[in-house]
């Protein structure tokens, strides 16, 4: 049966209430893991003969670039993050050299010191304590500083500096690199009401609401697994604070663009490519409760619909995640255990809407042949796509090392698979 031609918004949220789209929907950066690698795509756009784009990098901690409208179109994007609404003057920009030697632009705010062994740091104000370190020939910048990392707080009064130094939060991508401008909410507002003016594709916030993530940036990662099991009174004096804080931002949101974007997107990595970081129960002790109270928020004050970002193997959750309120699941690392795309569509594919595992990043889009691309990506599809409930995109974001050619071959199979 033929279905009547879309526009990509309805096409994104025909997918979501898992109706049969005229085709596959589309993404590539609308978030920041679900994006394109700088390097790579400095590579695209030199291989297809568009030097005249400029290759910004709007998350520097990632070095992720943000494509040019024109090339979201030339690949049949329906997605759009209303991030890339900020920075859209040549002043909020400055040159500088990625690691291959290609030319690029950092945001203007974002000033990393070179050092005497060529890496990169950031500081704090007072320029003594790292933040963030990119070493020599590496393509992104990593967390090197965990304040609560020897203990918890006797009091939280300072948790909102001390989040402001973790990296993730100090150098972050638009629009929240302005939320500290004045008139920023009336100005999202407006942007917002611009862009959706402008264009029929969908829109997306990214808001980033982490949990067990924000754990990690605090404590560092190997104590505050231990602390899940040795002391959860503290993690839920943590995660409680935390909460707080991210019902002030989704209040903010919602009120200002709640009733224009189409989604919201939250993060926390839940899983590694062998199982998820904690069992179920504890999940379902520390975690989803609280995810559900994010998810009751948006769905009370918006019309936005709920999308998290975990990385690795998180089928054992899945239930847990869906009875909390999230809709949606991005990257869908189908390498990972219990992660197999039939599997995942057999088992969810009517209870929510899978954002990627259209194609492993990582051994098929690096380094497989045009040929082998298009026959993952075509397996994939006749997989996912069945009565809605699919977004393609990456397994996570493009890496450096993509060759251009897999790119557009990946590209141009779901085109192939569209016109069917």
């Amino acid at each position: 049966m033929s279905v009547n031609k879309m526009t990509s918004r309805e096409r994104i949220l025909a997918a979501i209430n898992h109706s049969q789209p005229d085709k596959v929907p589309v993404d590539l950066s609308s978030t920041p893991s679900s994006g394109i690698s700088a390097i790579a795509y400095s590579n695209l756009v030199k291989h297809i003969g568009r030097e005249d784009l400029q290759v910004q990098i709007y998350d520097v901690v990632q070095q992720l670039a943000q494509p040019d409208i024109s090339l979201l179109d030339q690949f049949g994007v329906d997605v759009l993050d209303i991030g890339r609404t900020f920075n859209d003057h040549a002043a909020d920009w400055r040159s500088v050299t990625m690691s291959n030697g290609a030319s690029a632009f950092y945001p203007n705010w974002f000033h990393p010191i070179l050092m005497p062994d060529d890496s990169y740091h950031t500081f704090d104000e007072s320029g003594k304590i790292v933040l963030s370190r990119m070493p020599v020939g590496a393509t992104f910048f990593d967390q090197t500083y965990f304040p609560y990392v020897d203990g918890y707080p006797d009091s939280y009064e300072n948790l909102d500096q001390e989040m402001g130094r973790i990296m993730w939060a100090r150098h972050v991508h638009s629009p929240w690199d302005h939320a500290s401008d004045p008139g920023f909410w009336q100005k999202l507002r407006e942007n917002t009401l611009k862009l959706r003016q402008s264009t029929d594709k969908a829109l997306l916030v990214v808001c980033g609401c982490n949990l067990f993530e924000w754990g990690t940036f605090l404590r560092r990662m190997d104590n505050f697994l231990m602390d899940l099991m040795c002391d959860p009174y503290n993690v839920e004096k943590l995660l409680d604070e935390l909460i707080k804080r991210h019902l002030a931002t989704l209040e903010k949101v919602c009120e200002s663009v709640g009733d224009i974007v189409d989604i919201i997107r939250f993060g926390d990595d839940l899983g590694m490519s062998s199982g998820p970081f904690m069992d179920a129960d504890t999940y379902r002790n520390l975690f989803k409760p609280r995810h559900k109270i994010l998810c009751d928020y948006v769905k009370t004050h918006s019309k936005m619909r709920t999308f998290i970002h975990s990385c690795g193997s998180i089928s054992l959750l899945m239930p847990d995640l869906i009875e909390a309120g999230i809709e949606i699941f991005n990257p869908v690392q189908t390498n990972a255990y219990r992660m197999k795309p039939d599997f995942l569509k057999k088992e969810f594919g009517q209870q929510c809407t899978f954002w990627g595992g259209g194609i492993e990043t990582v051994g098929t889009l690096n380094s497989g042949s045009p040929e082998q691309i298009r026959e993952q990506v075509l397996e994939r599809l006749e997989i996912f796509s069945v009565g809605g409930g699919f977004v393609f995109n990456t397994v996570h974001n493009i890496l450096p090392d993509v060759p251009p050619e897999n790119i557009i071959a990946m590209f141009d199979a779901v085109k192939e698979f569209n016109r069917k």
